[in-house]
């Protein structure tokens, strides 16, 4: 599937701050299913290109402002072309060991709920049992977007039963730490459209790493493994550790920000 995408974000500083740093992960991952036929990033209108891949392999931009400021406007877009490998991430530039996503965070640290969960959905089989515990998740967790907020850790959004996709990606990585399955979180970019022709929204999803199989995404929020309606941008430990926007502002400023996503199939030129 040949798909366009427009990512905006704006941010907005008042009193103008003295100067604004940015990181930037907003390029779309390269591997097995998925391809960039072009892709730019601009802050303010000046083009950014990337300096360098974390250790997870995503490419990362830096930018910063000469003298005040009191607005910015961070633009992603262009076009990817995807297949649907049924989940399987293969042939990512960057293949660091699987054990590190093993580590807890705040986010992910799991409780009682969250252990209960990942024991009932233990199979014999790996892949069995990630495939279970995403079902559990979204069984357990209903989806409401004003349940919880960016902060919300799996641990709280268990008991409150509703979150986003978030917490969904945030409660199945949880669990499947807690069998010793490696499983990491991922941002990126989802056309819910069959007919492509809607504005949609960023995502979020994970991935979990099979001994002699390899990384497989599921998405707990929607019940499936990434298809060709996905966009991989960035992954991480968590949804802190993965978000394609990070920054630091010098001076007393209220931020204010607004996002716009826009995602379509397009035909080949």
């Amino acid at each position: 599937m040949r798909l366009s995408i427009t990512h905006t974000s704006e941010y907005g500083y008042e009193p103008a701050a003295k100067q604004v740093s940015l990181r930037l992960k907003l390029f779309p991952s390269v591997y097995d299913g998925q391809s960039v036929e072009d892709w730019t990033v601009t802050v303010n209108g000046e083009v950014v290109q990337p300096i360098y891949k974390t250790g997870y392999g995503d490419e990362t931009a830096l930018w910063q402002s000469k003298g005040d400021v009191s607005k910015v406007e961070i633009v992603a877009g262009g076009t990817v072309v995807t297949q649907d490998k049924a989940g399987m991430v293969r042939d990512l530039p960057c293949k660091p060991p699987s054990a590190i996503f093993c580590r807890e965070t705040h986010l992910t640290r799991p409780d009682d709920r969250i252990r209960e969960l990942a024991e009932n959905a233990r199979h014999d089989d790996a892949l069995e049992t990630v495939h279970a515990i995403s079902k559990a998740v979204i069984d357990t967790v209903i989806f409401r977007s004003s349940a919880t907020d960016s902060k919300t850790t799996a641990a709280e959004a268990m008991a409150i039963g509703a979150g986003v996709c978030q917490d969904h990606a945030h409660i199945f990585i949880a669990a499947c730490r807690c069998l010793g399955i490696p499983a990491r979180y991922v941002i990126g970019y989802l056309n819910a459209s069959d007919e492509g022709d809607e504005l949609l929204e960023t995502h979020a999803w994970a991935e979990a790493h099979i001994e002699n199989f390899g990384w497989v995404g599921l998405d707990a929020s929607n019940g499936i493994s990434p298809t060709e309606h996905y966009i991989r941008i960035t992954c991480g430990l968590d949804a802190d550790d993965a978000t394609p926007i990070k920054g630091h502002v010098v001076g007393d400023s209220q931020i204010s920000l607004s996002a716009d996503v826009s995602v379509s199939q397009s035909q080949q030129q």
